[in-house]
Order: structure tokens, then C-alpha cells, then sequence
């Protein structure tokens, strides 16, 4: 049963009076509410919202699936703030523990790539004072004049609200300054969760909610795009999730810079909120089909396979989300020290082709601003050519 046949099933069926309407709401590319979104946590059943999500999903995208070759440099994992739920970082008492890495290190980085067909370093990390403007500004320098085609996607407005604090500029002054010097994205991070009352309780140091989304603010007023992300799955409640959204929906409803949203899922090993048990897969699948359906005016919903695991990552395609990031390595420890699946997190290309393929979607390689590098449709892969891989059409 495709999509719009399901759809219509569900709307037919015996549902819930608020749930039809909502169901309807989606139909007619109307805009749900709030109260709505709340009621989609609360009420909103497993398959229900699965066959909202993928409709939505497929009438954005078809079955076209985003991945793209990326690899991480995580500068440090000392950090001058103590957020309850990070498993990643070590406070600066503590930093015998942990690492720090200078321009030249990063570089290092950067030039083990040389020969691999990647188009983009995901930076972040860490927050020390010695990481600072001028640090950061070299590297931008460095890495572009190096490779001037890598996209740099890099650090969140956590970093940048120390470090523009720290120069003494505005948050506009600083992202205009690291853009002439090669930044050309930023990734998501750091959102949390926005509402106050659980801010305060699991990352009470770090830049408010108003000062992130400003960042991005300024952000796009450059011209820039960037990512949006959600820590779900601990202290908050349904309302907090809704509350996060929202406020993302309206900055994007005024700027347009957002691309994707992804919710990361809590994990609990090895942090201050180890009490905390993690959610299920079914909470997992949930909440990535209500992010699908409630932020209309995002193009993108993303599941780091990485985080939530390869089979999960497989399921997800049928809740809403159409990118699963990219063929990431071992550089990468944020997911490993939280207790994800994914240990060492890589994939080659072929993998992430043929895992998208074996759920029925059609795997494309994107670069950070979703052009298409390559469609994977007919492509066979010179060690398997006995196989023939072929893809469900693209959608326009």
C-alpha cells in the first residue's frame, strides 16, 4: 500500500475525533497547533503517526534517502561547562583525562583525507579558552587554503557564544569575521532542550536557548545555512518537546536557514544522569515522525545512524526521516563514550547505499547543502557485480 492509499485508510478508519482532524490537517498541508503537537506524544499511536510522517516524508522527497562522505575533528574534550547528561567531556580539573588539539593536529586531520572523496569536516567539541577566536579563524584559514572545496560545517553556538564573548563582539560581527575566514556551515548542536525549566537542570552553564537561537539567527542572515537538533528521551516532558519545535518553527518561518532537524536521543552511560533509563525504539520512532509532522517548514529530518544504531536507522525511513549523515569513522566519539551501538562509527559508501536499499528507498550521496554529488540508482559496485541494484524512481 502506498502512502496516499494508507493515508487514506487511516483518515476512513475509526480513529480518535482529534486525531482524524489532525490526520486531515496534514492532508490539506495545513499547520498543526501546540495543543496538537502535544496530543500527537499523548495520543498519537505508533503506526498512526508513521503513516502521517511517511506520507509527508514521501511527498516531500519520494523515496529518495540522503547520506554524504564526511569526517569529524573533534578539537577537545575538555570543556569549561559541566552538562549533566554528556558522557563526552571532562571538566578542566580534569583534563589529564581527556584532549586538546592544536591547529596543526586538526590539519593532520584534514590531510589524511587528501585522497578520499569527502566533501565535508563536521567540527566540534569541547569549550577551553585557549580554543579561541583567532585559533579557530587560523584553521578556517588553513583548512580552506589547503582544500578549498571541503565544506566546513563547524562548531555550535556553544562555542561561539564563549568565544565571540571572550573577543568582545557581537554574535552578527563574529559569524561574519569566521565566514571571510572559511566557515561555511554550522551543525545543530547544543539545543537541548530549550524550555528553562529543564535547561536549567541539565546544562545550566551553557548559552540560554534565547542566545542559540539568535547565533543561528545571524547565522542565516549571512547567508548561512545550518542544523537544528533536540536531546529527547530524559527529564522533559511531552510539552518541553513541543515547546523546542516551536520555537524553531518560527525562527525558521522568519529566516528560512534551517536545513534538518535531528532529534538526538539521550543515551545514559557514563554521565551524571546514569539513573535516567533510555527510551525505547518505539519512543525513537515516535518522536522522529512527530518532528516530521510538526515542522512543516523544515526540508529535512535526520537520524544519525551512528547514535540510534544501523537497524534503527533502516526503520526510521519509514517515520519521517529521508538523511542518515554520512560515512563518518572512528574520528567521531561524542556517540561511542554515550553508550551508542556504534562503537566505532564507519560505514563505506557501499554499506550506506545498500542500507538504504534493502528498505525499498533510493540512496543518494549528497554534499552539507543536499546537491546531489551522486545517484546511486544503477550504480554497481566494482567487488559485487554479480548484484544489480535498482532504485525506485526519483520523485520530483
Amino acid at each position: 500500500m502506498d502512502a496516499n492509499k494508507e493515508l487514506d485508510f487511516l483518515i476512513n478508519s475509526e480513529l480518535d475525533t482529534d486525531l482524524k482532524r489532525i490526520a486531515e490537517k496534514v492532508v490539506a498541508q495545513e499547520r498543526i497547533t501546540f495543543e496538537e503537537g502535544v496530543m500527537l506524544y499523548e495520543k498519537g499511536e505508533l503506526n498512526y503517526l508513521g503513516v502521517l510522517a511517511n506520507y509527508i516524508r514521501e511527498r516531500k522527497h519520494g523515496n529518495r534517502t540522503y547520506f554524504n562522505r564526511n569526517f569529524h575533528i573533534e578539537p577537545t574534550n575538555v570543556c569549561v561547562y559541566d552538562c549533566k547528561f554528556c558522557s563526552y567531556s571532562r571538566l578542566i580539573k580534569q583534563r589529564d583525562e581527556g584532549w586538546e588539539m592544536d591547529v596543526e593536529g586538526m590539519m593532520d586531520v584534514v590531510r589524511r583525507y587528501d585522497n578520499e572523496a569527502v566533501t565535508e569536516v563536521h567540527i566540534t567539541g569541547g569549550v577551553v579558552p585557549k580554543q579561541n577566536l583567532e585559533f579557530y579563524a587560523d584553521f578556517f584559514k588553513q583548512c580552506k587554503a589547503h582544500r578549498p572545496e571541503l565544506h566546513i560545517k563547524g562548531l555550535t553556538p556553544v562555542e561561539y557564544y564563549y568565544i565571540f564573548k571572550k573577543a568582545k563582539l557581537s554574535h552578527y560581527e563574529g559569524m561574519k569575521y569566521l565566514k571571510e575566514c572559511g566557515l561555511d556551515s554550522m551543525p545543530g548542536g547544543g539545543a537541548e532542550i530549550f524550555h528553562p525549566e529543564v535547561r536549567e537542570k541539565i546544562a545550566h552553564d551553557k548559552c540560554t536557548a534565547e542566545q542559540w537561537l539568535d547565533i543561528h539567527t545571524q547565522a542565516h542572515a549571512l547567508g548561512m545555512n545550518t542544523n537544528a537538533t533536540m536531546l529527547y528521551g530524559h527529564i522533559e516532558e511531552y510539552w518541553h518537546r513541543v515547546d523546542h519545535m516551536e520555537r524553531l518553527r518560527q525562527l525558521q518561518d522568519k529566516t528560512g536557514g534551517f536545513q534538518t532537524f535531528i532529534p538526538l536521543k539521550f543515551r545514559n552511560k557514563d554521565n551524571q544522569m546514569s539513573d535516567i533509563p533510555e527510551v525505547s525504539v518505539i519512543e525513537d520512532l515516535r518522536n522522529y515522525a512527530i518532528a516530521r509532522i510538526y515542522l512543516d517548514n523544515f526540508d529535512h529530518i535526520k537520524a544519525y545512524w551512528a547514535m540510534i544504531s544501523r537497524d534503527t536507522a533502516q526503520l526510521s525511513l519509514a517515520y519521517g526521516v529521508n538523511d542518515i549523515d554520512g560515512t563518518l569513522d572512528d574520528t567521531t566519539k561524542i556517540y561511542s563514550m554515550a553508550g551508542a551501538e556504534e562503537q566505532t562509527p564507519a560505514m563505506s559508501t557501499q554499506q550506506l547505499v545498500e542500507l538504504i536499499r534493502n528498505v525499498g528507498r533510493h540512496p543518494i550521496e549528497r554534499d552539507t547543502l543536499y546537491n546531489v554529488v551522486t545517484d546511486y540508482k544503477d550504480v554497481v559496485f566494482e567487488e559485487d557485480k554479480s548484484k544489480r541494484y535498482y532504485a525506485l524512481p526519483v520523485v520530483n
